[in-house]
């Protein structure tokens, strides 16, 4: 099904689709700079806070009349696509200067690089600001970055890394040390979690993993397993349900994690054999792992919104554009794109974006201009047939606003490669085994 058409400077395209006789390169190459040129004055795209669509037909797919998108006048993402920065280490996470400059972390050289804003030989000028001495290992390393909301005053950000007795988040400035502010989460080759970003309340939010113990996902009173939520200091935020820094809990390797305009929090989670998913984290919620995986479980666990097979998620980075949930994934090399209704519910099918076109899709965050940043992670060691020349990249997705088209044409069945809760999923076989090497 097409999708509804948007206007760019005068012109009328529908999003993802060239114009009716552009059969050349050339034109298409010229249409794309024309489309990317337009971007430049599009609005209305969150933050870095905020949610992104599943990959899958919606576990709760909403009739039409019953429920509406939040607002009908939204942000959408296209597959207009411009590479930013090439030849990186395993760049994991993204944030934003209040100057419009990236800090990039990579994980597996513990560097911290500056992106932009100004250029340098056809893509953003590339730095590097800050080391850290990191343990490397597995999935371990260099992780999530979280700029400080109150930057221009403070001058910090916050980083999570592994060191080879644990994984500890750190405050950090420009040219300085990082000086830990919370030590002690579990780590171990696999299962690290480990994305950061402050929440819409000023607090900073964590994902931990289970450290390959899937039993401390359910043990209150450990730090695997988790969504925490602290002060800048890595103190217990007011208000958390333990009286400690766990936010919720019953996870096994969360992260992805984002805020929609309603200040609702959406997790990506990496499944183990069969099933990964979209859940809406709630304080003191437990998500059932390992008891549950998908869906099916009885209270007290939490069903998740959406769940995928392996092959075509792994979905590590969520943002919210509009109200649209995006989710870039790893070993499905894609995104999958998801419409939010004002009810924190999933409208419609999902929808998948830049199938297998850049490898491993690792960060999705919102830059200050609206557009959608993406890192690619072909040079762990994971990717069939290795790295292409180039990688790894940072790529920036155009997003344009559309004044068009009724929300309830979007609804439908199931999206291609994917499931939703308590459906068939076509693809793996309902027993296959987790490829880890193709996480």
């Amino acid at each position: 099904m097409l999708t509804p058409p948007v206007t760019l400077m005068g012109a009328i395209v529908r999003s993802g689709l060239f114009p009716p006789g552009a059969g050349t390169t050339a034109y298409r190459r010229a249409w794309a700079v024309a489309v990317l040129a337009a971007l430049a004055v599009t609005t209305g795209c969150s933050g870095r806070p905020g949610p992104e669509p599943s990959t899958t037909a919606p576990a709760t797919t909403v009739p039409p009349g019953d429920d509406q998108p939040q607002t009908p006048h939204v942000p959408e993402v296209t597959d207009v696509t411009e590479v930013l920065a090439t030849d990186l280490s395993v760049p994991w996470d993204v944030d934003f200067l209040p100057d419009g400059a990236a800090l990039v972390t990579e994980r597996t050289t513990g560097r911290i690089l500056r992106l932009g804003p100004e250029s340098e030989g056809g893509h953003l000028r590339v730095s590097q600001v800050a080391t850290i001495d990191v343990h490397a290992a597995g999935e371990g390393g260099l992780l999530g970055i979280a700029v400080s909301p109150r930057y221009a005053s403070d001058r910090t950000f916050f980083v999570y890394y592994t060191t080879p007795a644990d994984n500890r988040i750190a405050r950090m400035s420009l040219g300085g040390e990082p000086e830990p502010i919370l030590t002690g989460i579990p780590s171990a080759a696999n299962h690290n979690g480990g994305q950061l970003a402050f929440g819409p309340d000023g607090y900073l939010y964590a994902s931990t993993g289970d450290a390959g113990r899937p039993d401390l996902a359910q043990d209150p009173d450990s730090l695997a397993g988790k969504i925490l939520r602290m002060t800048p200091d890595g103190a217990p935020a007011p208000g958390n349900p333990f009286g400690t820094v766990v936010w919720a809990y019953g996870l096994r390797n969360v992260q992805g994690l984002a805020w929609d305009s309603t200040g609702r929090l959406w997790a990506t989670e990496f499944g183990n054999q069969e099933w990964d998913e979209i859940n809406l984290i709630e304080p003191g919620n437990n998500y059932g792992w390992p008891v549950v995986e998908g869906t099916g479980g009885d209270a007290p666990y939490v069903e998740p919104l959406m769940t995928w097979r392996p092959a075509e998620a792994a979905c590590s980075g969520l943002a919210v554009v509009g109200v649209t949930l995006v989710a870039a994934c790893l070993r499905g090399q894609r995104l999958w794109l998801m419409e939010l209704t004002s009810s924190g519910t999933i409208l419609g099918a999902a929808r998948p974006l830049l199938v297998e076109e850049y490898g491993r899709l690792r960060a999705a965050v919102v830059a200050p201009d609206g557009s959608l940043w993406l890192t690619t992670s072909n040079r762990d060691n994971r990717l069939r047939g290795g790295p292409r020349p180039g990688d790894d990249r940072v790529i920036r997705v155009g997003v344009t606003s559309s004044d068009e088209g009724d929300p309830q044409d979007r609804t439908g069945g199931p999206s291609p490669g994917g499931s939703a809760p308590g459906g068939a999923a076509p693809g793996d076989a309902a027993g296959a085994g987790r490829d880890e090497g193709q996480r």
